[in-house]
């Protein structure tokens, strides 16, 4: 993992609990594009630093609060692209569960102009109580 590479860099800044911290690492024409068959209340695009709250906000009402984002990994593609690994952890539906994603952001200019959130939707993994 290059933790050096500028493009990480913007991504440390990013905390999903608090996006009016990362406003000036938002484009304000950003992108984030979700897409989730089990969540279809929330599958779609989000515009702007408002739009990255809106959603992230969803997501915090469809999983009472528990909806967390874990790093595993960070990649820099080239000058322009970075992919992460995560493992989102959410009660959902009354149901724990840790689920793999991959999202996969554009950096431009030391901004998040875009970004794409791909759950393995087929597979998390729900912890029995």
């Amino acid at each position: 993992m290059n933790t050096s590479h500028p493009n990480v860099i913007v991504l440390t800044k990013f905390d999903p609990a608090n996006i009016a911290a990362a406003k000036d690492i938002l484009a304000e024409d950003a992108i984030f594009h979700f897409y989730n068959s089990e969540l279809p209340d929330v599958q779609g695009d989000y515009v702007g630093p408002k739009g990255f709250e809106t959603f992230f906000k969803k997501m915090a009402q469809n999983t009472d609060g528990t909806f967390k984002v874990n790093p595993i990994s960070i990649n820099p593609m080239g000058d322009e692209l970075v992919v992460t690994h995560v493992k989102d952890t959410m009660t959902l539906k009354g149901k724990q569960m840790e689920i793999d994603a991959v999202v996969v952001w554009r950096i431009v200019e030391g901004k998040i102009k875009e970004a794409w959130d791909i759950p393995a939707i087929h597979t998390p993994k729900v912890k029995e109580s």
